[in-house]
């Protein structure tokens, strides 16, 4: 998988949250380019961490295993996913390469005898069409806001002033034990309820396709580029998504999105821009305006559908 990409703001996780955190913290003054630092890893923090099997051995997948007790399974590219080895099973691949670690997945660690998965997922990107069609719906998924510039390197947790909490979340069966896991390494993480996450997830399935689409129009622009020379265009994109977002799935978003994902954006300023894994990400707003348009309706991401077109995306 490519580096996991961080998120956003402290009005996004209500009180109620049970919140785990550690790590450095990224101030954000205006236009500042915030700091971040390596974290430690395991050794650096005595605790019980709950072995795992890890799917995939790039560089997320590696930092994983770095912060366990290394009684780790690492499972790398064809192996199949073992019966009889218990607890999560932390799936580190690109969006593409699922269905086959799936079904190297033996079928009964899919869905225990309460319909709950073993299987954690660290993908970037709208899953929730492809889970529901596995009829793993409620499989555990982490947000992962941190970033692993090299194998074998510490991750760097991505933080700004209005999230210095942290800003990674899982969710599901195995959620505390991957918040376990990662404050071992040095970095935080939030358990959220299905629905607390689901809102964090889509707010950072527009911060990816919004920000990567801006960055793709003007050539070699950076996502720090995007923030502070193409702000109001990025602004607009992120609104008209977070719109179409909240109607499709009947959710109301806090306010000033946009300046929340600028603040994240600041934290990871270096990293380039493309329109990649549009299956993934791009692809499923673009699929809301297909539904639309189908329907007799008026296209919900116009400048979106634009800008894809432009790029001879679609």
């Amino acid at each position: 998988m490519a580096n996991a990409i961080p998120f956003l703001s402290s009005s996004l996780f209500p009180k109620s949250t049970s919140s785990l955190a550690f790590g450095t913290q990224i101030t954000r003054p205006c236009k500042t380019k915030p700091k971040a630092k390596g974290v430690a890893m395991a050794s650096a923090i005595k605790t019980k961490v709950v072995p795992a099997v890890i799917v995939g051995g790039g560089r997320v997948g590696r930092a994983l295993q770095d912060m366990g007790n290394g009684h780790d399974l690492l499972v790398r590219r064809g192996e199949p996913v073992p019966l009889d080895f218990s607890g999560p099973i932390f799936v580190c691949t690109r969006n593409d390469d699922l269905e086959a670690v799936l079904q190297a997945t033996p079928r009964p660690r899919w869905n225990d005898f309460n319909n709950l998965a073993d299987l954690v997922f660290f993908q970037n990107g709208m899953l929730e069409p492809w889970l529901q069609s596995k009829g793993i719906d409620d499989a555990d998924q982490v947000l992962a806001y941190f970033a692993v510039s090299k194998l074998g390197e510490p991750p760097v947790d991505g933080k700004t002033d209005t999230n210095p909490e942290g800003l990674t979340a899982a969710y599901g069966k195995w959620a505390t034990a991957v918040a376990e896991r990662l404050i071992a390494g040095g970095l935080s993480c939030k358990v959220l309820s299905k629905e607390e996450f689901q809102k964090q997830m889509l707010e950072k399935l527009i911060w990816i396709s919004a920000f990567m689409l801006v960055g793709a129009r003007h050539p070699g622009a950076t996502v720090g580029d995007v923030e502070k020379e193409y702000c109001s265009e990025v602004s607009s994109l992120i609104s008209e998504l977070a719109s179409a977002a909240a109607a499709e799935k009947n959710l109301e978003f806090e306010g000033a999105m946009d300046e929340r994902l600028c603040a994240y954006s600041q934290a990871v300023a270096h990293f380039p821009t493309a329109v990649k894994e549009f299956k993934w990400r791009n692809g499923w707003f673009y699929s809301l305006s297909e539904k639309a348009i189908a329907e007799g309706k008026p296209d919900p991401c116009p400048l979106h559908t634009a800008w894809l077109k432009e790029l001879k995306v679609i």
